[in-house]
């Protein structure tokens, strides 16, 4: 409980930290905690605090809807690459009174008063971001991978400036210059591909597709590819013709952080990431630059991209990246690459294709096509989901479908390591998968996957 104390409802003095229930306990039969958003005095009568820690006598439609979501994720398996389950830590941070606060600016040169603790807060999660990439600058304001990206490129170039980067159905992200993005509204965006036989980048193409193009800007890094990278090789390209270089490590976030895959940190020119995927920190985004590069970085995040930064989501990051910092980080980080790998295996031994053949990081990516043809993307999300695994669909190389129906599937296993599994439970949910997708039609073949899927949560249970 956050508040110490009575709590007034109605008149009626009530315990802090005790739920009543019925008629006992003064709470006039209905159920009160100390969560509503009321006065709450101390035993000296002076009024401290009124913070909610249950919204139900609020706004119980609300509390419903938040009730049942946690419901869902402690009921179902969780997927998506780019899901985690943040630590109580975190959460706790990220609902926390820095919420109230303005803070346009960076720590000790704020355009509002009152923001020494916000100092404090984010000088925390720079110095830890700054650890943890062993990196000389880290800019920790932006709201999400995609504004890193952004205030990355408004860094780096002018308006009308030309970017190379990998294709969406490759394994690019809508923010490396998708044309339904503002970044191709505001430069010119060419792409180059993975090999269509391998899956696999193949660093001569890319270098000639770079010098048939001449970017301002290479972008590296992606969205949806499960292999390593070569980030000196990548720079060494951009440099060839002149251009600038930023890798884009949202996905790897937490793989880089704990030295478990190659850092592009003093390789590229700047490094963005998410900060809530495989870190299980705060949701948001941040940038690393070398020296020369910080200030226009600082200026591209603000006031070039956004306004104040969003600092309970910045303390959210503070927390995340201190457990980061510890020793238990890193085995978690390995034991869900080991559980990627054993996915993979274990499909592919069932007869699933998989994009490059296999992976190297937190997940892999099933293609259809020649596998399973008449299955589509879409489709093998919807059988999944309806028996309680959660991921998401994904355009895989040389796809035909469009981005809504897809021809495969991505299947990531962060969240999953959080709760717990190991190799074997890893091969357990992957049979099930195997089983519901190669029998699509077959009600109990989906009974025996949605038991499977229910003794998994059970024996590796998240938010107790």
């Amino acid at each position: 409980m956050y508040a110490l104390g009575n709590v007034h409802v109605d008149g009626v003095a009530v315990p802090a930290q005790k739920d009543c229930v019925d008629n006992s306990d003064n709470c006039v039969g209905r159920r009160v905690a100390v969560t509503a958003v009321v006065t709450v005095l101390l035993p000296d009568r002076r009024v401290r605090s009124t913070v909610p820690t249950d919204l139900t006598p609020v706004d119980e439609s609300l509390a419903d809807a938040l009730s049942a979501e946690r419901e869902r994720q402690r009921e179902t398996l969780t997927l998506i690459a780019s899901e985690n389950h943040a630590s109580e830590a975190v959460l706790r941070a990220q609902g926390s009174v820095l919420t109230n606060n303005y803070a346009e600016g960076r720590p000790g040169d704020r355009y509002y008063a009152g923001c020494a603790h916000a100092d404090e807060v984010e000088r925390l999660a720079i110095e830890r971001a700054r650890e943890l990439f062993d990196t000389v600058h880290a800019n920790v304001q932006p709201h999400s991978g995609t504004q890193a990206n952004l205030a990355a490129y408004e860094a780096l170039l002018e308006p009308g400036d030309s970017i190379l980067s990998l294709e969406l159905t490759s394994g690019g992200h809508l923010s490396h210059g998708h044309d339904a993005t503002a970044v191709a509204t505001h430069y010119e965006v060419e792409h180059y591909h993975v090999d269509p036989e391998t899956g696999r980048l193949d660093y001569e193409a890319v270098a000639e597709r770079a010098r048939e193009t001449n970017p301002d800007l290479l972008v590296s890094g992606y969205s949806a590819y499960p292999r390593r990278v070569d980030w000196e090789r990548m720079q060494a390209i951009a440099e060839s013709v002149d251009a600038a270089h930023v890798a884009d490590i949202a996905h790897l976030t937490g793989l880089v952080a704990a030295d478990i895959y190659p850092s592009p940190v003093g390789v590229a020119d700047v490094v963005t990431c998410s900060t809530h995927k495989t870190i299980r920190s705060g949701r948001g985004g941040a940038i690393m630059a070398s020296e020369e590069y910080a200030e226009a970085v600082d200026r591209a995040v603000f006031p070039g991209c956004q306004g104040g930064p969003l600092l309970h989501n910045v303390a959210g990051k503070a927390a995340g990246f201190y457990e980061a910092l510890q020793p238990e980080f890193e085995a978690y980080a390995s034991q869900t690459v080991e559980n990627a790998t054993a996915l993979g295996e274990r499909l592919d031994g069932r007869g699933f294709d998989l994009v490059s053949g296999g992976t190297d990081v937190h997940f892999v990516l099933l293609d259809f096509q020649q596998s399973h043809p008449d299955l589509t993307g879409q489709r093998a999300e919807e059988l999944l989901e309806a028996v309680g695994v959660v991921c998401n669909k994904s355009t895989v190389p040389g796809d035909r479908r469009n981005s809504t129906v897809t021809s495969g599937v991505r299947l990531g296993t962060p969240a999953i390591t959080t709760r717990g599994f190991d190799a074997d439970a890893t091969r357990r949910l992957a049979d099930a998968i195997a089983d519901v997708l190669d029998s699509p039609e077959d009600e109990s073949v989906r009974a025996d996957a949605s038991g499977t899927v229910a003794d998994l949560c059970t024996e590796f249970p998240v938010y107790e």
